[in-house]
């Protein structure tokens, strides 16, 4: 099974420290995200890793080839012309994953303790085209689930918009964590091109696929997007 790490963005929610680095250079307690997220995906058996880069991505390079990946085989796509945002720089890496076999694919800047071999096991069980992980916790942007927790559609709370693609009796409103499990039998349902969120390739494919969701309310989770949130992750991941 191989794996996905977006590193490419600007992180401008994180300034001023990404005026000058990468965001997946933060440090929490001594190791950089992009450090963490490579040991994490290791220790769930996932060794063959993709990193996409756009924003300083010298050093993400330079700290990946010194480290000689954290333990892992870790290959480089890169984005220096262009973001290419979740959909487009998956759409780039592509051939870089199995024609069979699923594959994760994740944010640099969220730290979970969540278990990926369960999510991974429902994933296989399920038959989804993607299986995303949620939780309870409260946001301003939701993905909508029906009672058997199949995506439906999206909710923007502040703003009060909405896209429905699925029908259902009753929506439950779910925090998406930044990490999914997808078959690759999404690439050739993928018609966006360029730069895309995978977010509009769900709210689409889920129409005639099934999207699932994998709910992990009770671990770990944290999304180190803003300076504050540093001090909050060191807290809770040693």
């Amino acid at each position: 099974m191989k794996a996905m790490i977006l590193a490419a963005g600007l992180g401008t929610r994180l300034k001023p420290f990404t005026d000058d680095y990468p965001k997946a250079l933060a440090i929490i307690n001594g190791r950089s995200l992009l450090q963490r997220n490579i040991e994490y995906l290791a220790s769930s058996g996932i060794t063959d890793v993709i990193v996409n880069v756009h924003h300083y991505p010298d050093q993400i390079t330079d700290l990946i080839k010194k480290n000689k990946g954290f333990g892992s085989n870790v290959t480089i796509s890169d984005e220096k012309d262009e973001v290419l945002e979740t959909g487009g720089g998956l759409m780039k890496a592509k051939d870089f994953f199995d024609k069979k076999e699923p594959f994760v694919l994740m944010n640099v800047d969220v730290l979970t303790d969540m278990n990926l071999r369960s999510m991974l096991k429902q994933h296989r069980s399920s038959k989804a085209l993607a299986t995303l992980a949620i939780t309870n916790r409260k946001t301003s942007r939701n993905f909508l689930f029906d009672e058997l927790e199949t995506l439906c559609g999206w909710r923007n709370i502040k703003t009060g918009e909405q896209k429905i693609s699925k029908e259902a009796a009753e929506y439950f409103q779910k925090a998406f964590s930044g990490i999914h499990i997808i078959s690759p039998r999404i690439f050739p349902l993928i018609k966006m091109t360029g730069k895309f969120s995978m977010v509009d390739v769900y709210l689409q494919l889920c129409k005639t696929n099934t999207i699932a969701g994998f709910d992990h309310s009770l671990s770990k989770f944290m999304d180190v997007g803003k300076p504050e949130s540093i001090a909050i992750a060191e807290e809770i991941f040693l």
